[in-house]
């Protein structure tokens, strides 16, 4: 089999350290580029189309559940999604995050007994893809079942705040209640229940309400620890949207889910990540 591999690792150090693991124990797989960060580890995924990714956890620009987040937003469904294994310097706590999901994980620093056992997975997960035409063809066709995977395993750290623990994001005890923009010379007090979203773009947050659109220079990441979670949802890598301000969600012919909100004309598209939020009850 024909395998490829990425790794995205902003160490050099550990990722040369995790590139002669590999040769060694897996002499065959081609490793076909290493990531310094994780705007590039997205950059080069969706570039080569590798059948593995090697993902840090913790890098510079993107963490690597960011990284996983957005790849599973970007991804044609028409090729196969690569198989993820997350390399973390986490302990106790990545272990629960990730023990019972589709995706593995090694923990730093990699030791090659652990690695291999990893390669012995890898191995036997493709070589019985490959052994089925039918399951090939359906993988080759749609894409989905890594990826089906990969949207599971995201979903069940989202609800309890693992992602944004991983993310080494600290949640506050008080819901933020007044969003101060600057304008101009001014700062505009907006209170936080008249957002109706809030959307990342690049180094800032646009903050809208029914009347008027501020930027404020932050995160999501930093942001979103400070909102109250029953009343905003973030629905999108760079959109988080107030839940009552949603009149609609529609489904088109593909699944995809757009929101339309009562008091504006904005259209907000769910990504795969966050689509199970808006099923039938």
């Amino acid at each position: 089999m024909n395998v490829r591999a990425l790794i995205a690792e902003d160490e050099p150090i550990l990722a040369l350290t995790l590139k002669k693991h590999l040769e060694k124990l897996w002499p065959e797989l081609q490793i076909i580029a290493l990531a310094e960060n994780g705007p590039e580890a997205v950059q080069l995924t969706l570039e080569h189309q590798p059948d593995i990714l090697f993902l840090d956890i913790k890098m510079p620009g993107k963490t690597g559940l960011e990284v996983a987040e957005e790849l599973a937003e970007e991804w044609q469904d028409q090729t196969t999604f690569p198989r993820i294994v997350f390399v973390t310097a986490y302990d106790e706590f990545a272990v629960q995050a990730f023990e019972h999901s589709a995706s593995d994980y090694v923990l730093k620093p990699v030791s090659e007994e652990r690695l291999s056992r990893t390669v012995t997975r890898l191995q036997k997960q493709l070589s019985a893809e490959s052994s089925s035409d039918q399951n090939a063809e359906s993988a080759v066709s749609t894409g989905t079942p890594a990826l089906d995977n990969l949207i599971t395993q995201l979903q069940n750290l989202l609800p309890s705040g693992q992602l944004q623990g991983l993310a080494t994001t600290t949640k506050t005890t008080e819901p933020l209640r007044v969003i101060r923009a600057a304008v101009g010379n001014n700062i505009r007090m907006i209170p936080v229940e008249d957002v109706l979203y809030f959307e990342a773009t690049d180094k800032y947050i646009n903050v809208v309400t029914r009347d008027h659109e501020s930027l404020i220079r932050s995160s999501l990441r930093d942001l979103l620890p400070q909102l109250d979670t029953s009343l905003f949802w973030q629905i999108h890598r760079s959109t988080v949207v107030n839940i009552r301000e949603v009149s609609l969600a529609q489904r088109d012919e593909a699944g995809k889910i757009t929101l339309r909100l009562r008091n504006s004309e904005a259209k907000l598209p769910v990504s795969r990540v966050y689509a199970h939020l808006f099923r039938q009850m």
